[in-house]
């Protein structure tokens, strides 16, 4: 068989079709990740103080880094690892240049009865990226999920668009590991460590201009049981201590 550009094309594709077209070069890799993560999880108190995880994915969904804080790969909840990149396919895949959406937006919209229910059933992770081994490179700059494509739907607080200089989405980050508005939080200071909180005038449903994807505290309780009414539609519940994470502004405001 002659040997074509397009036969050497295609011969790449059957060989490592989900790593092609991994564009991590303009994101963070595990050298940033890793400090800021660390650094966000030190300043944050709001929730039960554990150690975390932290991904990143590109536009394609494809992982870039992935990082915890603890001091072993067991001294945050293992669960979470999988969790914090589905976070961060989740803000990436319903992320535009003009609309950012944290996953804490997307909480109320997606219980029974919301316009967008289902959604957390529509993109299932990938079993043969997330739990590909060895487990001892969990967390380091060679995680197995690393170059590949995790999917996941995650519709509670710690994923947000990554948005370059020019105010245009880039990826996503993930953060997993605590309440989930201690997720959101630090996840929140992440970002902003990581320089990519270029939001100013990129859109939002917070009805803050300076934090347009925060968490928005307006579910009130359904006096039936069950699941609480947001008033705007994308309000997320209050978590373990509502006197910290129901003062959304005090965390620092995009650029």
């Amino acid at each position: 068989m002659k040997l074509t550009s397009k036969t050497l094309f295609l011969a790449l594709c059957a060989l490592a079709p989900s790593t092609l077209w991994a564009d991590c070069k303009a994101l963070p890799g595990y050298d940033k990740l890793k400090p800021a993560l660390d650094q966000a999880v030190a300043a944050e108190g709001s929730g039960l103080n554990l150690h975390m995880w932290g991904s990143i994915v590109d536009r394609d969904g494809i992982v870039c880094a992935v990082a915890f804080s603890g001091f072993d790969r067991g001294a945050q909840w293992p669960g979470s690892r999988v969790i914090s990149a589905q976070k961060a396919n989740t803000a990436n895949a319903f992320g535009l240049d003009g609309l950012a959406l944290s996953t804490a937006n997307l909480f109320s919209v997606t219980q029974p009865g919301g316009s967008l229910y289902g959604l957390q059933e529509s993109n299932p992770v990938d079993i043969s990226v997330a739990y590909k081994g060895p487990a001892t490179a969990f967390g380091t700059a060679k995680d197995p999920m690393v170059g590949k494509a995790i999917g996941g739907v995650n519709v509670f607080g710690g994923g947000f668009g990554l948005y370059n200089a020019s105010r245009k989405i880039i990826g996503a980050l993930g953060v997993s590991g605590d309440t989930s508005c201690a997720d959101h939080r630090i996840g929140w200071r992440v970002r902003n460590t990581l320089g990519l909180d270029n939001l100013l005038t990129v859109g939002g449903v917070s009805g803050d201009p300076q934090r347009p994807d925060n968490m928005v505290f307006d579910v009130t309780d359904n006096p039936n049981g069950g699941t609480g009414k947001s008033a705007g539609g994308f309000g997320h519940p209050h978590c373990l201590n509502v006197a910290t994470d129901g003062v959304p502004n005090t965390l620092p405001a995009v650029r």
